[in-house]
């Protein structure tokens, strides 16, 4: 499926939204359900195997999968589910934006959640609002789809904006507060060539 360039002033309704929701246990699969329930989503195909996923992903159109990375079997999980449905060729499925969902979300854990094809990830306990904002920043999601021998899946080159207005960062790199006005002038297009200009060092 490929990424709609959505206005911004443009509503996101869910209602008609079809999720596969892949969740180890009944509970969690339960707390997912009553989240995106809340966001008015009413087609929901829960699983807590992977190939029970496959079979879903296999038979039904799909617009959006949230999966948890860790299903508690030493053999397959989340990561694994989306490397196969990226290459599965399933033409309806095979490009759905997957949201991936982890306790554990770590520098290695996180790339490895980008390597597999995934379009995010967000940290579990989960919050209503923040799982709610990368719904949404994946329904405007741009990003171009990318095909190589070992990765198939959304660019995984993409700007760093920082957190959405009125929210707080959860990066240690995001900027807090106001910026303000710049203190001194912009600089000249001369000097920005002279900090370009090769020159001989002196010894």
């Amino acid at each position: 499926m490929a990424a709609v360039d959505l206005p911004k002033n443009v509503r996101i309704s869910l209602e008609r939204a079809s999720i596969l929701l892949l969740e180890a246990s009944e509970p969690g699969v339960e707390i997912l359900l009553q989240i995106l329930a809340g966001f008015g989503v009413k087609s929901f195909h829960p699983c807590t195997t992977v190939g029970a996923a496959r079979s879903v992903a296999e038979r039904t159109k799909l617009d959006l999968i949230v999966a948890e990375i860790e299903l508690g079997d030493p053999e397959v999980d989340g990561l694994d589910f989306v490397h196969w449905l990226r290459r599965s060729g399933i033409d309806q499925n095979a490009l759905c934006p997957v949201i991936l969902l982890s306790g554990h979300t770590t520098n290695g854990r996180v790339q490895r959640a980008r390597d597999c094809g995934a379009d995010f990830i967000v940290a579990k306990p989960l919050v209503p609002g923040v799982l709610l904002q990368r719904v949404i920043w994946v329904a405007r999601d741009t990003r171009q789809v990318v095909e190589t021998s070992d990765y198939i899946g959304p660019d995984r080159r993409h700007r760093n904006l920082g957190p959405p207005i009125g929210m707080e960062g959860r990066r240690a790199t995001d900027l807090t507060g106001d910026i303000g006005a710049a203190l001194e002038e912009n600089m000249s297009q001369d000097e920005i060539d002279n900090f370009l200009t090769p020159t001989r060092a002196l010894r």
